[in-house]
């Protein structure tokens, strides 16, 4: 009976559950360290989303449609022919708000200094839901109509102007040099370097007015997080010949990159994690082995063979690891669900102030989700198999049947 293939997982199964207490404190193990792994990666990947998404609605757009040649060289000259394309747009699903947007360089002047900025025409009614700006307004309000301005707060500072003071916006035109009168009626302080140092919003009117362009430079979109990618490549097979979507990660080329390079040093924290986990799966199996030695004596005396019951400890070693994992994917999973729609970490990590604000998170971070999580959480399971054969099943072969069975 013992020889039978089919015996031994059966043999190894209800040894499990003969040792219930052990079993038990070695599935915890590995399922606390597969929570703790699936999380790892949920919040390491979540953050590096959220810095990117939030950055994304303070400089640009999670999705930005524009022409190729605006998006290389950003002139006004170069931007949108025509904003016929804007309800086949706002149709495609998990596109939730389209916004026009018309940049342009300038100078901006008040009775005392003028600074080159980079001015951003937007629709007031839409911006709110694509860019994170008109809520860091620290004072006043966002604009509403023409004539009205929103400065950074510190450009405000080096021009010296406060609410209520009027600024000259100065550009050239596509016919020719133009000037406008403007109210400051916001000033933002976002903790965004960019923003809070050179942020103009004015109404796409008087951005239209002063450019002598009739319709944008660009769309910005609103879209579910983690999705910019995903919908920039639908779009991309829908919009009209030369036009194009760019996705976060382009909008933010530089950024995206110094993010992902970083992945490499986590991926090996992540590692550590499954290999403490695997050690103290070895460790727990070690101490099993010694106080079954004279259970392990008999099973040899009555003819299983030292290699067949060193199978059978590694198969046992299997079997509650996987069990543990299981148990670890379901509530990690389940977990990241939660934090992944409810904004648990945001206020945490806010707590830090300034500090924080810099990455231009704004106050939401959520999680990620992957499967690739479940596989490196299993890991744990190659690693604690591996450990097994070279540390208890190896304990087990060198036994003395004899020696063994006079174990108290």
């Amino acid at each position: 009976m013992l020889k039978s293939s089919s015996t031994l997982p059966r043999l190894a199964w209800r040894n499990l559950w003969r040792h219930r207490r052990r079993t038990l404190l070695l599935m915890l193990v590995v399922a606390y360290a597969t929570l703790t792994i699936v999380l790892f990666w949920g919040i390491n990947d979540g953050f590096i989303q959220s810095i990117l998404y939030g950055n994304a609605r303070y400089l640009g757009a999670p999705v930005l449609i524009t022409t190729p040649a605006y998006f290389q060289d950003p002139d006004p000259e170069q931007g949108l022919p025509s904003l016929g394309f804007l309800s086949q747009v706002e149709a495609q699903p998990g596109v939730r708000a389209a916004a026009p947007r018309l940049e342009f360089p300038g100078l901006v002047r008040s009775a005392y200094t003028a600074e080159a900025v980079r001015v951003r025409g937007v629709e007031p009614a839409l911006e709110a839901r694509v860019s994170h700006i008109p809520s860091a307004i620290a004072q006043g309000r966002m604009l509403e109509k023409p004539g009205e301005v929103v400065l950074g707060q510190q450009l405000a500072e080096r021009l010296d102007v406060r609410l209520g003071e009027r600024v000259v916006l100065d550009t050239s035109a596509l016919a020719g040099p133009q000037a406008l009168g403007l109210q400051v009626v916001g000033l933002v302080r976002s903790g965004v370097a960019p923003v809070d140092r050179g942020a103009v919003l004015v109404h796409l009117g008087d951005a239209r007015r002063l450019t002598g362009l009739a319709t944008a430079t660009a769309v910005a979109l609103d879209v579910p997080r983690g999705q910019e990618s995903r919908l920039a490549q639908a779009l991309n097979l829908e919009l009209p010949p030369g036009l194009r979507a760019y996705d976060l990660s382009q909008l933010l080329g530089g950024l995206a990159e110094a993010l992902q390079t970083r992945q490499g040093s986590v991926f090996l924290i992540g590692l550590l994690f499954s290999l403490f986990a695997a050690l103290a799966v070895t460790s727990t199996v070690l101490v099993s082995v010694l106080e079954r030695t004279r259970e392990f004596g008999i099973m040899e005396a009555i003819g299983m063979s030292p290699q067949r019951l060193a199978q059978m400890v590694t198969l046992e070693t299997v079997l509650a690891t996987a069990l543990g994992w299981g148990a670890g994917l379901v509530l990690g999973y389940a977990l990241n669900y939660w934090m992944a729609v409810q904004n648990v970490l945001g206020p945490v990590f806010a707590s830090y102030g300034a500090a924080w604000e810099i990455l231009g998170t704004g106050s939401e971070i959520y999680t990620a989700q992957s499967p690739w999580y479940a596989l490196f959480a299993a890991i744990t399971i190659v690693l604690a198999a591996l450990f097994s054969i070279l540390i208890p099943a190896r304990r087990v072969l060198a036994l003395n049947p004899a020696e063994a069975m006079r174990t108290e």
